[in-house]
């Protein structure tokens, strides 16, 4: 791959991991509208491993006290008194819940050969333009009366279970799960945290696959480039996660279902001319 092929990439995952506009419907649009060969899933996992480390960077204050809730889940005493008082404790197990359907559904889609069947424009057009859809209706009628600390199991469980949609190109694992918080009532910013603090167990489970396909190959030039997108991801990610929180302060999610819809249109548009 060239310098501008993985620079693409990297800005691209970067930019759309956290917005709700699918950032794998565009990874799989880089090569479909640009002529370039598909970077396939291993490239893919790279560069959303750089996005992970923006959202542990982002949210230091609330990794550190996840990361000690779960310490203090597996019995580390001064841990558990350490976020003792705090919502972390129960983030945690929402954390685990909502991740679990995914987990399953996704070993599912990579041993069964699902993943690679589905990245195709057509279907990209189509779930950009339902879900973004969706996340109108979900975002205009559901309420904004609910914070994270009232986060629980059974709303938990809702999120993840809509999170599966995500192994779908052109879902946005970030778009349905904060559509799922907002129709559970959650305010826009807390819908949008929860979704990226969720991200961090799902690009970790996906990390654990790159890592095994990239042991078996011996090719140092692979982990450069992997190297190399996941550090542009990163930076990129950074950016787009402030962004999308100061945006949700005072300001609805229109402008990004507006952005899905037209995106779908002009996909179907070239669909019909046969550009792509």
């Amino acid at each position: 791959m060239t310098a501008l092929h993985l620079f693409v990439l990297a800005i691209v995952q970067g930019i759309t991991e956290f917005l709700p506009i699918s950032s794998s419907g565009h990874l799989v649009l880089v090569p479909v509208l640009t002529g370039w060969p598909d970077q396939g899933l291993l490239m893919d996992v790279s560069v959303h491993i750089g996005t992970l480390v923006a959202v542990l960077l982002y949210f230091r204050e609330d990794t550190k006290g996840l990361f000690l809730a779960g310490l203090g889940a597996v019995g580390v005493g001064p841990a558990r008194r350490a976020v003792e008082g705090t919502i972390y404790g129960k983030l945690f197990w929402a954390l685990v819940i909502a991740t679990l359907p995914t987990v399953a559904a996704g070993v599912i889609f990579k041993v069964s050969g699902l993943a690679d069947l589905m990245r195709g424009a057509a279907i990209i057009a189509t779930t950009s333009i339902v879900f973004g859809l969706l996340l109108y209706i979900a975002d205009r009628r559901g309420s904004t009366a609910k914070a994270l600390e009232r986060m629980a199991i059974k709303p938990a469980l809702i999120i993840g279970l809509a999170q599966i949609l995500a192994l779908i190109p052109g879902t946005s694992r970030a778009g349905i799960t904060m559509t799922a918080a907002r129709y559970l009532g959650f305010n826009r910013t807390d819908a949008a945290r929860f979704s990226m603090l969720l991200s961090i167990p799902t690009i970790l489970g996906a990390g654990v696959f790159l890592i095994k396909d990239m042991s078996e190959s011996h090719d140092p030039v692979l982990w450069v480039h992997a190297g190399f997108a996941a550090s542009l991801s990163c930076l990129a990610a950074l950016a787009a996660i402030h962004f999308l929180m100061k945006w949700l302060e005072h300001a609805s999610m229109t402008i990004f279902v507006a952005y899905r819809v037209l995106l779908g249109l002009g996909l179907f548009a070239l669909i019909g001319m046969d550009v792509i």
